[in-house]
């Protein structure tokens, strides 16, 4: 089996269907109407009703033992499809909307990511994520706490949501002072919004882009991310289920590797698109023609870019 590294997944987004309902009951919780469209699938029809799903059904996560839960199980899952290393994107805005204090959110994540390594030897860290449609003020109070409240397991800082109306320019503050802080820095970009979107976050201290694809659309740009070394973290399977290209046939992961720029997997968030990471690198060895060694490469790639520390890229390294 081919070691496997993620760099993108959303921590909320990680959490199933029968997970959901799950900790809804354990908290005496009905789940929202409309989160789901049958039992194993959560119902949305386009990305913005996507994003409003998510908030729903993340409305049910209450305590620190539901974030355990969800980092646990999720960690154990990817480490049977032979994932060393797992960088989590949390939100500390989806705890404090349902009364979470920063310490118990972080704990209960911790715990998670303790548990699986000792289980399962996965090892995880944690992306502290400000949601861009909930305002410039509220990115820069979630950078301020991320930069002020140092955590062993917390290694950067991302920026997810509505990139098409929330330019990446107008959050260079949070970004700078995450970044001064000595937190590695992504950012949503080139997923619903084309290559200036890219372009914009290449303003921002960033050493890699979530998502990123739509930089193709730009030869220019293709080759100012292969000349600067930004990694994009690339997710096929949400891109392919959420329309941004029509198949995996289509999709730039190749031409984009092949222009020379830096690429990982990731599987955005797994159960509102029928992904998993393993299935990543199915897919691309299925049906973008990637290679064991390209795989490989693929792995390594996304270790180098990892936002932990030396140490444990060089014990992650051996492990590939």
């Amino acid at each position: 089996m081919i070691p496997k590294a993620e760099l993108h997944v959303h921590l909320e987004g990680t959490a199933p269907p029968a997970l959901i309902r799950r900790i809804a009951e354990r908290n005496g919780l009905q789940v929202p109407e409309g989160v789901f469209a049958a039992e194993d699938r959560f119902a949305y029809r386009d990305f913005l009703d996507f994003l409003q799903t998510y908030d729903l059904a993340a409305s049910v996560i209450r305590t620190a033992d539901d974030y355990r839960d969800i980092t646990y199980e999720y960690l154990c899952a990817c480490a049977r499809e032979g994932a060393v290393y797992v960088e989590l994107t949390a939100s500390p805005d989806h705890a404090r909307l349902v009364g979470l204090t920063d310490e118990e959110h972080l704990d209960g994540i911790a715990r998670g990511i303790d548990d699986a390594r000792a289980d399962h030897g996965v090892e995880g860290r944690i992306l502290i994520s400000a949601v861009r449609n909930f305002g410039v003020e509220q990115a820069l109070l979630v950078a301020r706490y991320a930069a002020g409240r140092p955590h062993p397991y917390v290694v950067g800082f991302s920026m997810a949501g509505d990139e098409q109306n929330y330019p990446a320019g107008d959050y260079a503050e949070a970004y700078a002072i995450a970044s001064g802080a000595g937190l590695g820095c992504t950012v949503h970009a080139g997923e619903w919004a084309g290559a200036d979107s890219v372009r914009a976050a290449l303003g921002l201290p960033v050493t890699r882009i979530s998502h990123g694809v739509r930089a193709i659309e730009d030869e220019r740009l293709v080759a100012e991310l292969a000349e600067r070394g930004i990694v994009l973290e690339c997710c096929p399977t949400s891109n392919v289920v959420l329309g941004v290209f029509p198949s995996y046939e289509e999709h730039p992961l190749p031409a984009l590797r092949d222009a020379g720029i830096p690429v990982t997997l990731g599987s955005d968030d797994p159960p509102y698109f029928g992904a998993t990471i393993g299935g990543e690198y199915d897919v691309c060895a299925a049906r973008m023609g990637f290679d064991d060694q390209v795989l490989r490469d693929i792995t390594r790639t996304a270790i180098d870019a990892a936002f932990c520390d030396d140490g444990l890229k060089e014990t992650l390294r051996a492990r590939v």
